[in-house]
Parts: structure tokens; C-alpha cells; sequence
């Protein structure tokens, strides 16, 4: 559906996006995930049409989006960070001036207005300012004005960014409904809403796509092993004796806790921790002796992007490093 090859955009000798490629196919939410400054934004600019590339190509469903822009741009929904809104004007009046301007007329644009109204939740608000409505109900607005003309696919950059947590909830339950019908791609650095919502996660560092999988396969790839903690008033010896026994254990680092307790981090190379777990149960209750506390800790989205991220950023570094000992071997 949308093919995005060796994409580069440079400001001056800054590259915001650097030789990005990528295909999504139809259908499902994908998540445009990296910190502040990553090159999200712009990224989603070129493929939208907004902004022009310094390299590379966008197609959309085989359109380029340069050479083809109103083939391609018919395909798309768009809501940029800021929503462009009119505030003198209601919900109802701002779709009609979207509409049109999208090429709807008649009974279908009176049709297509009522259906994004119903998919946001606006047609109790259809007749209020927009200025007047919360913020939540202002992306609402938005997000009903990249519906209008049916595309096929939908952009969304930062979309529950400045909302409170209940707002947050509620765009986030559209978004799972919208990528029903639409291929939606929206942009977070929210590490626990791209997890909530997305099929498949792009992680992008400095300009560069770093990673691109479902989250679960990105977990079982990248991250270090699964951890346990367990918590005994046994002497680190007997437990380091019990834990010897116990498959799949493949790192334990002890600690002292409060009232001379034991404290136990192991880490374990198996597909199911809990297996482990159990395991570790059993082999305590057979030696009697008693667990205070035994729980799991499960790689998560958060621990992908940090191990990501940092990798790529000692990359970078040692890139920088060459270049300068290549400079001074020159000079």
C-alpha cells in the first residue's frame, strides 16, 4: 500500500530523515515510534504530500506522491500535530468547507459528513464553536476531517498528544476502530499507547528506521532475557543451591534486603518464565522452605525502544569517531 524507499530530507548539513525505507501493507494500525526529534513529523510531511524529499520516493497504492500528487493524495487522511481548525466555525460547517475542498458535493458529502461524525462521536457537537470545545473534541474534529473522501489510508502524527487520561482512552478505542476499515498510521512517543494499539511497530532513531516487527516478535528478537525476582528469609547459599537445580536459569545476582532477607534477580533464557517460575516454587516448597515473594518481569515495549535506541546511539558515536580518525589520518 505504501512504499517508501532510500527517503532523505536534509536541512542545510542536518539530515532529519537519512536513507529511510519501508513498505506497510493494507490494512491494520502501525505505530511510528522515537523520541522527540527523531524525524517522525517530517517523515509523515513527505509521505503526506506536505513536504518535499531531498531524496528518495513515496508511493501510494503504486501513485507517487511528486510525480502523481493528486492520484496519491486522494488515498490519504491526514492529521497533522497541530489540527488545522477553524474556531469561529462549528463541526458541521468545518466538514462542509473540507469536503468541498476534497471534491465531495451534493448528497454524498451530506452522507460522508454524517458517517465521520457518528465514527467520532461529534454529531452531539456538530453545532458547537469548535473553539469552544475541549480538547479532546478538537482532535475528534480533526480526526473526522481526515476521514472525509473515504481514503484508504490514515495519518495521524502525535493525535492524543496534550489530552487527559480519559480523552486519551477514548481516541486511542477510535484508532483501534478506524484500522478496521483503514490502514492507520500514527506517530507517539508514548511507548505504552503504541503497544495498547498497534499491530506492528517502526521505531525510528535520528532519521534512520532502527526496527519494524509486531511488538511480541520484537520482544522475543531483541530483548534480554526474561527476569524473576524472588524474595526468602534463607541464607544466599541454600537459595544459589536450590536455584542450581532449577533449568533455564541462566544469570541470579543476590542482594540484601530489609531484616536480613535474601533478595534473589535471576534471569532465564526460556520461552515461558512461568514455567520457570513454577519450577522455582516447587523446588523451594520441597526443601520447605517458604517464598516471601516470587514475580515476573516481562520485556516490554519500553525495554525495546531503550535498548534500540541506545544501541543506535553508540553506533552513531563510533561513526563520528572514525570519521574524525580518518580526517586527522588525512590531514
Amino acid at each position: 500500500m505504501i512504499t517508501v524507499e532510500h527517503l532523505t530530507k536534509c536541512y542545510g548539513d542536518f539530515v532529519a530523515v537519512d536513507n529511510l525505507s519501508f513498505t506497510i501493507p493494507e490494512g491494520h494500525v502501525y505505530g511510528f515510534l522515537g523520541p522527540n526529534g527523531a524525524g517522525k513529523s517530517t517523515t509523515m510531511n513527505i509521505i503526506t504530500g506536505c513536504l518535499s524529499a531531498t531524496e528518495g520516493t513515496v508511493n501510494i497504492d503504486g501513485y507517487d506522491i511528486l510525480e502523481q500528487p493528486n492520484q496519491a493524495k486522494r488515498l490519504i487522511g491526514y492529521l497533522p500535530e497541530q489540527p488545522p481548525l477553524y474556531l469561529n466555525e462549528t463541526p458541521l460547517e468545518y466538514l462542509h468547507f473540507v469536503g468541498r475542498a476534497k471534491g465531495l458535493k451534493g448528497e454524498e458529502l451530506k452522507q460522508q459528513i454524517w458517517e465521520v461524525l457518528e465514527q467520532t462521536g461529534l454529531e452531539h457537537r456538530k453545532h458547537c464553536r469548535i473553539g469552544a470545545l475541549s480538547k479532546g473534541y478538537k482532535q475528534r474534529v480533526g480526526i473526522a476531517q481526515a476521514l472525509l473522501g473515504n481514503p484508504r489510508v490514515i495519518i495521524l502524527d502525535e493525535p492524543t498528544v496534550g489530552l487527559d487520561p480519559l480523552q486519551i482512552i477514548e481516541i486511542r478505542d477510535l484508532i483501534r476502530e478506524l484500522g478496521k476499515r483503514h490502514t492507520v498510521i500514527f506517530s507517539s512517543h508514548i511507548l505504552s499507547e503504541v503497544q495498547a494499539i498497534c499491530d506492528r511497530v517502526l521505531i525510528i532513531s535520528k532519521g534512520k528506521l532502527i526496527a519494524f516487527d509486531e511488538p511480541s516478535k520484537l520482544e522475543q528478537q531483541l530483548l534480554s532475557p526474561n527476569e524473576i525476582q524472588l524474595v526468602c528469609e534463607t541464607e544466599q547459599e541454600t537459595v544459589s543451591q536450590i536455584l542450581s537445580g532449577v533449568a533455564n536459569v541462566t544469570h541470579v545476582q543476590f542482594s540484601q534486603g530489609e531484616h536480613n532477607r535474601t533478595i534473589a534477580q535471576l534471569q532465564s533464557d526460556a520461552t515461558d518464565v512461568y514455567t520457570v517460575s513454577k519450577e522455582i516454587f516447587l523446588s523451594f516448597a520441597k526443601a520447605q522452605l517458604p517464598l516471601l515473594e516470587l514475580s515476573v518481569r516481562k520485556a516490554n515495549l519500553e525495554d525495546i525502544f531503550l535498548e534500540l535506541t541506545e544501541e543506535k546511539e553508540t553506533q552513531t558515536q563510533e561513526e563520528r569517531e572514525e570519521e574524525n580518525h580518518d580526517c586527522s589520518a588525512g590531514a
